[in-house]
């Protein structure tokens, strides 16, 4: 029997949720996603499959690690810190026959790089407490990511894929989509999840861009978005005040007006800022 055929042949999710007594915690920000033809449609996204090592945080019960091994995964590296799950895991991944590791962690403290050869993909119905937190850790260590399908909050994948002029575009925009390409997928409806949440969930998938394309070091990135965000409704002459001893000079110097706002401002303009922070050059090919 060959692991598709042996993964199918598990107990239904609902029963092992039972059977291991795995009531979704608050404190994990636990939603299990049970419907196998969501879990693959999510699996197939993050094609292919068949390359280095998957990657998959907060796998539960293990519906979407299931959903990816009949999709063809040759290597799953799950990570998980509930240890109540654990013994869901083991049985699926005895099933696995080698092509499922279960590491029993804090995601927030485990880097991607060492999980596994490359190409590295991080696939994931993210814990929602931690899910911004997760992904600006690994838009700073992209280098080590190919590519990266997630399940966020519906609010998150607004912002991540937000634009300049609108109530949603803000650090998170401009960090993702420096570093990646972001593009939403598809939604999913709080009925799918057990419990549901009180909130529609999307799909999103971030691919890094090449290496010459984005910063090597995201922290003066992090630092002027912080600035000009932390006082949104400020203009940039003076929400900017604590980052330059200058910031009318350092404006004007890139051709940017001290009394446009920080949404008012593009990607490009942030990393032409981050630029003058740090004192490197930031002439970056622009975005596609």
């Amino acid at each position: 029997m060959d692991v598709a055929a042996r993964v199918a042949a598990l107990a239904p999710l609902r029963e092992t949720i039972a059977k291991h007594g795995l009531d979704a915690r608050r404190r994990f920000g636990q939603h299990f996603l049970l419907d196998l033809n969501l879990t693959r449609r999510i699996a197939r996204a993050a094609a292919p499959l068949d390359q280095g090592t998957i990657i998959e945080i907060g796998p539960g019960p293990g519906g979407l690690t299931r959903a990816l091994l009949l999709e063809g995964a040759g290597r799953v590296v799950a990570v998980e810190v509930d240890p109540r799950a654990l013994a869901a895991l083991a049985e699926l991944e005895t099933a696995a026959d080698g092509r499922l590791k279960v590491i029993e962690a804090d995601a927030l403290t485990v880097d991607p790089a060492v999980l596994g050869t490359a190409p590295r993909r991080i696939v994931a119905n993210l814990p929602y407490n931690i899910s911004t937190p997760l992904l600006v850790r690994w838009l700073q260590g992209a280098d080590a990511i190919a590519d990266m399908v997630l399940m966020f909050q519906k609010e998150v994948v607004d912002r991540l894929v937000a634009v300049p002029r609108t109530k949603d575009y803000g650090r998170l925009s401009i960090l993702a989509q420096h570093v990646c390409e972001v593009r939403r997928l598809f939604d999913v409806p709080p009925s799918a999840f057990v419990p549901p949440p009180k909130v529609t969930s999307s799909v999103a998938r971030l691919t890094p861009r090449p290496p010459d394309q984005r910063l090597a070091d995201l922290a003066p990135l992090e630092k002027i978005t912080a600035a000009a965000f932390g006082q949104r409704r400020k203009m940039l002459r003076g929400s900017l005040a604590g980052a330059f001893a200058d910031p009318v000079a350092v404006l004007e110097g890139l051709g940017l007006s001290p009394t446009a706002r920080a949404e008012e401002l593009s990607v490009a303009d942030f990393v032409r800022l981050a630029g003058a922070l740090s004192g490197l050059p930031s002439d970056l090919p622009a975005a596609p």
